[in-house]
């Protein structure tokens, strides 16, 4: 057993857990924060992503003590139904949403996607890497290659994505 204390949703946790025990089971498991999915557990479909000191993680694939002191983002922690989030909105207006299960981890990698291009963190697509990259179609769906949804509403996400995006990018211009 060992301890360590994660920050989850802007909310400290004194932990006590076996080295084995994954972010994504504890968070479901121990902290009853079932929102983020367990898919594939292989790190392929993008059900757990979370967003861990900012960034987007698979947390299926990484072991809660590795994150002492770290602070998490989940779903629950983006916004709650009377006060989205803008992407949760996004993803409403848009559909981008079918059956859902995926949906927790599509919001929380779109996310991280739009603040991965604002920081200008480059991606196979990106023409030219020492420049910011764009708002593109093509940019945030490579970003979102490792979110699989079984539904098939790619179409939709992209939409919510580039609205946000859109948002932001006017944002930023006042």
């Amino acid at each position: 057993m060992n301890k360590l204390n994660l920050i989850v949703n802007g909310e400290r946790y004194e932990l006590e857990l076996d080295t084995r025990t994954t972010l994504l089971d504890t968070l479901r498991e121990h902290l009853h924060l079932t929102g983020t999915k367990k898919g594939c557990d292989h790190g392929q479909c993008g059900a757990c992503t979370v967003m861990v000191n900012g960034e987007r993680i698979n947390s299926c694939l990484s072991f809660a003590v590795m994150h002492d002191e770290d602070e998490v983002t989940t779903i629950e922690g983006l916004g709650e139904p009377d006060n989205m989030h803008p992407m949760q909105e996004a993803f409403v207006k848009h559909d981008g949403y079918q059956c859902g299960y995926c949906t927790p981890g599509q919001i929380c990698s779109a996310v991280a996607v739009l603040d991965e291009i604002r920081k200008g963190v480059p991606s196979h697509v990106t023409e030219d890497i020492n420049a910011v990259p764009d708002f593109t179609n093509m940019e945030m769906r490579e970003r979102m290659s490792g979110n699989i949804c079984r539904c098939g509403a790619y179409s939709n996400i992209a939409e919510a994505m580039a609205d946000v995006a859109g948002l932001e990018m006017a944002g930023n211009a006042a």
